[in-house]
């Protein structure tokens, strides 16, 4: 069978690719501010952050080019820490986080090669997936829980990826970062397409899982509109999101760690997907980033030039308030530039 065939072949050059990291540690994964051009997925990826005016930066970000040694595959995610250890739980899970769901996803594949065959598998590649993140998000929270070093009981992080294969994606969100695709319209222009939801607390399927769980979900008088989740006898931690990783303080009180997963199928009009942190999207509007990214004329300033755009507009429009960090991921779908 074909499919597992190039599976284990992906896997033999993955162990084989560990000793080619030592020489190059750069590989075809990016873990910081830059760009990284994939000629096997035809993309290219645009990322910037920028630390706030409240510390340490607890973004972090991820681009791995050639996930699974599969040459048209590639994995990016952005991670946003909060609490006083945010950063150190913000890097855990990007570190985590891919290797686990490559390792679920690749067992999940072998095994429905060898019950289904290889065409039902191909009938049932996004609930593979599905279950692959599921699995992955489940066992790296686990992991952090049993963590001698790392102390996520008030500390967690928000967790936005997606996996483009072909002309497939596959996004997975835990937390209030945001995926948004700027696609070509009938008239031209560069339209904006929100593919994930901001997992707030005051969604209503969300505020209702948590007050069935003895949480509690409301505003301070002075943070009007800004809903919290808050332990039921005490004003503690008022985490400003329903899912995370970490944060095990409210994890019996309806806070969850798991991923929505969603899919997309890519066309040409499709030209790029922003994936961004909260400290954009409380400022940035999503037609305004995709305006910022189609007009920038070097494609791998996108990122940078959209990070720019945000801080300014916090100090224009959020006058008295720290800025927040600011960190996005462009990811350009088709080597061709922009129409």
């Amino acid at each position: 069978m074909r499919q597992l065939s190039s599976l284990l072949q992906g896997l033999a050059r993955l162990m084989a690719g560990k000793e080619r990291k030592e020489e190059d540690p750069q590989g075809t994964v990016l873990r910081m501010s830059g760009t990284l051009r994939g000629e096997g997925s035809g993309t290219l990826a645009a990322v910037w952050s920028r630390r706030g005016e409240k510390g340490t930066n607890q973004d972090c970000s991820v681009v791995w080019e050639g996930f699974g040694c599969q040459d048209d595959t590639v994995f990016c995610g952005i991670f946003d820490g909060h609490g006083q250890w945010g950063h150190y739980v913000s890097k855990a899970v990007r570190d985590s986080l891919p290797s686990s769901l490559l390792c679920r996803w690749q067992e999940a594949v072998a095994l429905a090669s060898l019950i289904d065959g290889e065409k039902k598998l191909g009938d049932c590649q996004f609930d593979l997936w599905r279950q692959s993140y599921l699995a992955a998000a489940a066992a790296v929270d686990e992991e952090l829980r049993r963590s001698r070093r790392l102390d996520a009981v008030n500390s967690g992080s928000t967790a936005l990826s997606i996996v483009k294969k072909g002309n497939m994606m596959v996004i997975a969100n835990v937390g209030d970062s945001r995926a948004v695709l700027g696609t070509t319209s009938d008239d031209g222009s560069i339209a904006a397409v929100q593919l994930t939801v901001d997992f707030k607390p005051n969604l209503p399927q969300e505020k209702a899982r948590i007050v069935q769980c003895k949480g509690r979900v409301h505003c301070h008088e002075d943070e009007p509109g800004v809903h919290r989740v808050w332990l039921p006898d005490r004003e503690a931690p008022g985490l400003a999101m329903s899912r995370a990783f970490g944060d095990y303080c409210v994890k019996d009180y309806g806070v969850i760690s798991a991923p929505e997963v969603t899919q997309r199928k890519i066309t040409a009009r499709d030209q790029f997907v922003i994936l961004a942190t909260d400290g954009v999207w409380d400022v940035v509007t999503n037609e305004e980033a995709v305006q910022i990214v189609a007009d920038t004329p070097e494609r791998e300033k996108a990122a940078k030039r959209l990070v720019q755009c945000a801080v300014r507009a916090w100090r224009r429009k959020r006058r008295g308030y720290a800025v927040d960090d600011c960190s996005a991921i462009c990811l350009f779908l088709h080597h061709s530039p922009l129409s």
